[in-house]
Parts: C-alpha cells; structure tokens; sequence
C-alpha cells in the first residue's frame, strides 16, 4: 500500500518495458494502442495467442528452432554490411578483405560475427533435424514440414558453400576445388554440371561471380520464404508436439498459457544471451584467411569445407560414384520418404519412442563408434580391394562390393534384431539411423583432425605446423 492507502502498482514485466521503449510517450493514448496491438500482432503472427505450458521446457526442444531463426537474422544483418566493403572480382575480393579487416570501423568484428554466425548454424540445423526426428515429430501431419526442414539443411549447406570462397584465399580456393570435383562424376551430366557451377572448366573469376550472386539472392531468397512458411505451418499443424516421458502412454493435459509473456520472454533471453555469445566468440577468434588464392600451389592436403570432409573420407574409400553420388543419394532419399514410411502417431513426442528404442539407439551408436574407426584403419592399410580383383570395373571392385560387404553385417543386425527383440517400425529406424548418423559423424572428424599430408592417416599431434 502506498502513503494515501491506495494499492501499490504491479511490478512490470521486462516484456513490458520492452514495448513501452517501442511505443513514444508522446503519442495519443490511441496511437500507443494501435502501436502496441501491432506489436502484439507481429509476434502472434508467428504463434498462437496460447501454447500448452508443457512445451515450454528447455529440455524438449531446445530452443533450436528458434535459434536458427536468430542465426539468420544475424547472417543477414551482418551480410548487408559486408556487402557495401566487398567486390566479386579477381584479386579485388581478397584485397577488400584485408582492407575490411584493416581499415573499415568494426569490420573485423562484423566477418568473424558472420563467419562463426554461418558455421554454427549448419550444426544446429543438424541438430534441430536429429530432435524433431528423435521424437517423432515428422509425423503426420507435420510430414510437409518435415520436409521443407530437411530442404532448408540443404540450402544452408548451399549458403555456407558458396560464401567459402568469397574471400579468395588459398583455403577456400582449393576446398571448393574440391568440393565441386565431386559434381564430375554425376552420371550423364557431370561434366556440364561441373561447368555450370564453375562457369568454366576450373575455379577462377567467372565461380567467383557465380558464387557471390547466389549466395547473395537466390539462396537466401529463399531460405527466408521457407523459413517463414515453416513457421506458419508449425502453428497450422498445432504447434509443438506434446512432449512425453517414456513411462506415459497418452499425451498429458497441459495447463495453457498466454505466448505474452511467457513463451516470448524466454525467446527473448534465449536469443539475447546467444547472440551476447557470439558477439564475445567473435571478438576473440578471428575468422581464418590466409594467402591469397594461387592456382599454381596446392596445399597439402587439400581438403573439403569441414561439413564436406564426411564426404571427402568416403572418397578415399570408395569409388566417386559410390561416395560421391549414390550413397549421399540413398541417404537424402531415406530422409526425405521417412514420414511416409514411418507413420505410428502413438509415440509422438516420446523421445527414442520407448526404453527398447533408446537402448537400440545407444548400442548403434555405440557399434559405430567401434567398428568405423576400424574400418578405417583396415581400408587404410590392409584391405585392397583393387589388387584382389585385377581387371575388374573399379565401380565394381572399389565401390558396389566393398559397399555390399559393408552393408550385409547391417542388414543382418537388423534381421536379428526383429527377431532376437521383436523390434516394430520405427525402432528399426532408429537403430539404423544411429548407425549411419553416428558413422558419419566419426568420418567427419577423422577428416578434420587425422587426415595430414598426402591425405594420410595421422595423429593431430604429429602434423607438421604451418610455416615451418
């Protein structure tokens, strides 16, 4: 109570602070009532007036969705700006570059922000796809979502592949060298497609252009559209799904509250201490360059962009066609029918489905774990698959039947399993998919940190350091 008896006001929300700092004093108490009913009207664009308060818990979704928003927003802030200090022309782009870093306020500052911005968001659109599909949320009808998220991973590869060679240094030149190396070896149109995306027969001022111009428009273009049709079907397809412990055999009933305050309050500090985050990352780990591109000087080695190397170590293994196209090809397709095979709505919002779903999970990624590594080493230096079968197509003798040899052991361990465990559906998936998930991931990170000079096999700690 106050001195005169009257009660004391209610404390503000930081939420509405927020929008008192939008809304100008000095307006009519109308105008601050359009104003605000605008406000109100953006954020519920994007959700429903009310969400179950269940589905506010950190530990369902993570905030990942969210996050990747966050991401693009910076991305885009920070991109526009970098567009007014950048040329796309040979050897001007890297010769901006310097003068960016040098010469131009904040500059610095604004490429780490954007490069590390770019990096982190291909790892936690990976991870907003492992979640969704951990709980069974491609489900019906969330199924036409499902697929314009895996769509987007695509077009976030795509944006992050063609912004690595912007700067026109020696590690970007030659990753993507690389990394379009594998556009040769699609059946038929290889070679044009090759040339298309290079706009000629080698990396030089025409991929440049080519690069910068739809790494600017098209991709962006239209990860914003989708991204923006991701949400609204999010809402239209009833929001999140209810998330469900394992011992819960029916969703529960969750008391509803209002998306103001309390989902947009958490979005807010979540968001804020993100970008807090990058902001302190950004001013202390400067984003790589090196010397400027020459077409005469490979390094050694020569790898892919880090979220390609996967890729690049099946190439060591396999045939091109295999590593490069069919198994990459497989693998898009699995991810892209997954709502049509697996349909069961009775354990959406469950993650791993049941305990039998996540000890099946475990031990798959537990099997790869031991047996990729091997496989590795065993290709490395024993296996010779080539030497074994002289004269045979190398189609044949490094790619279809290492592969078969490699997949029979996985078709058996799912047969056993259906048999051994009575796996249903969707737990068969979930073995399989922890396999590959897990395998690929063990790939990547040999690629990064054990493939040295001459694309060899090396401990981190024995690599020679660069410059000397």
């Amino acid at each position: 109570m106050t001195e005169e008896g009257n009660p004391a006001p209610a404390p503000r929300s930081m939420f509405d602070r927020m929008r008192e700092r939008l809304v100008p004093d000095g307006l009519p108490e109308d105008d601050r009532g359009r104003i605000r009913m605008v406000v109100n009207s953006l954020v519920l664009h994007l959700h429903p007036a009310k969400v179950p308060e269940r589905t506010l818990r950190w530990t369902y979704s993570w905030g990942l969705g969210g996050l990747s928003a966050v991401l693009m927003m910076l991305l885009g802030v920070t991109g526009i700006i970098l567009l007014n200090n950048y040329t796309p022309a040979v050897p001007q782009a890297y010769l901006d570059i310097l003068e960016l870093r040098s010469n131009v306020w904040f500059g610095e500052l604004i490429r780490n922000l954007h490069h590390w911005s770019a990096n982190l968001l291909i790892i936690v659109a990976v991870l907003h796809l492992v979640r969704v599909f951990l709980t069974g949320a491609y489900r019906p009808p969330r199924e036409l979502n499902w697929l314009i998220g895996a769509g987007m991973l695509v077009l976030v590869l795509a944006a992050n592949f063609t912004g690595y060679l912007l700067p026109w240094d020696q590690l970007a030149f030659w990753a993507i060298t690389v990394g379009t190396s594998i556009l040769s070896y699609v059946p038929l149109a290889g070679e044009w497609l090759s040339r298309l995306a290079l706009g000629g027969p080698e990396v030089g001022g025409n991929t440049l252009l080519n690069f910068y111009s739809m790494h600017i428009s098209f991709i962006p273009l239209l990860i914003f559209a989708l991204m923006s049709y991701h949400f609204w079907r999010v809402r239209k397809d009833g929001g999140l799904t209810m998330p469900r412990g394992l011992d819960e055999a029916e969703p529960p009933i969750s008391e509803r509250v209002t998306t103001i305050p309390h989902l947009v309050r958490k979005e807010l500090v979540f968001a804020l201490a993100w970008i807090a985050a990058l902001l302190v990352f950004a001013m202390l780990v400067p984003a790589p360059l090196e010397d400027i591109a020459n077409p005469d000087v490979s390094p050694n080695p020569a790898k892919a962009p880090w979220y390609f190397l996967g890729l690049q170590e099946l190439l060591l293994h396999f045939h091109p066609l295999v590593a490069g196209i069919i198994l990459p090809g497989l693998a898009a397709l699995a991810v892209f029918m997954l709502p049509f095979f697996d349909t069961n709505p009775a354990s959406v919002g469950v993650y791993f489905r049941s305990r039998r779903g996540r000890s099946l999970t475990f031990l798959s990624a537990g099997l790869a774990l031991v047996l990729t590594p091997l496989w590795v080493l065993l290709d490395e230096y024993l296996l010779n698959w080539s030497a074994w079968l002289p004269g045979w197509p190398a189609l044949l003798s490094n790619g279809l039947i290492p592969l078969a040899v490699l997949l029979l052991p996985l078709f058996l361990l799912d047969e056993w399993l259906v048999r051994s465990f009575k796996a249903d559906t969707e737990e068969r998936v979930l073995f399989i998919a922890g396999f590959v998930f897990t395998a690929f991931l063990i790939l990547t990170a040999v690629g990064i940190f054990f493939r040295g000079p001459g694309m060899g096999l090396y401990w981190p700690w024995e690599l020679p350091v660069a410059g000397h």
